[in-house]
């Protein structure tokens, strides 16, 4: 990281930190501006994890009611971020365990009105759409990593997920996860194992 990408980590922090304690004392209005900072990333989050629209709103939607209601609780030990985040995972765990008791982890993803949407659709890929076999080929593999990930289990997606897709320190994951970097280091170790023996074939 760094120097100026740090500078403004700890500005931002310093920001949200002044906001956290004007909510405390009632002030509605910070706890919204808290809300339109992090909106955005919470949703994007809980639809990466979920692949499902409806699924990834419920989420996005609980993840900011607990928020708000356990905000006296904070005790500024880490960034609301990190602590936000671990909300948000934690919903997200138990909507994929409710799923896996299921068996209902498709590998496709659903809007709001059951029609199956591709989450890379609005990632313009030039070279991919001038070349028909490029652009097949992209699909099939994002299709086979999908339903790769759907045989991890809740917690070895979460990890694999936030250290790959959201580009978090493994430090910042144990966080989340209310474990240590040491556990999530070995999670992601089998998360990828099991990927890599998964998607062997698929090229």
């Amino acid at each position: 990281m760094t120097a100026e990408q740090l500078e403004a980590r700890q500005l931002q922090r310093a920001e949200d930190d002044e906001l956290i304690r004007a909510a405390q004392a009632g002030d509605r209005s910070a706890f919204d501006s808290l809300v339109r900072r992090y909106d955005r990333s919470v949703l994007r989050l809980a639809l990466h994890m979920l692949g499902q629209e409806q699924d990834a709103q419920d989420v996005h939607q609980e993840a900011f009611i607990k928020a708000y209601r356990h905000l006296a609780n904070f005790r500024f030990e880490c960034s609301f971020y990190t602590w936000l985040y671990r909300i948000v995972t934690n919903l997200c765990l138990d909507q994929l365990r409710r799923r896996k008791s299921r068996r209902e982890d498709p590998s496709t993803a659903t809007d709001s009105g059951g029609e199956e949407m591709d989450l890379l659709a609005n990632i313009s890929d030039e070279r991919a759409s001038s070349n028909p076999a490029r652009e097949l080929e992209r699909k099939t593999m994002s299709t086979a990593i999908q339903e790769a990930l759907g045989n991890l289990t809740p917690r070895e997606r979460m990890v694999f997920e936030l250290k790959h897709y959201q580009g978090l320190k493994l430090r910042t994951i144990g966080e989340m996860l209310s474990t240590t970097e040491e556990t999530a280091k070995n999670t992601l170790f089998r998360a990828t194992r099991k990927l890599r023996a998964t998607l062997a074939d698929v090229r």
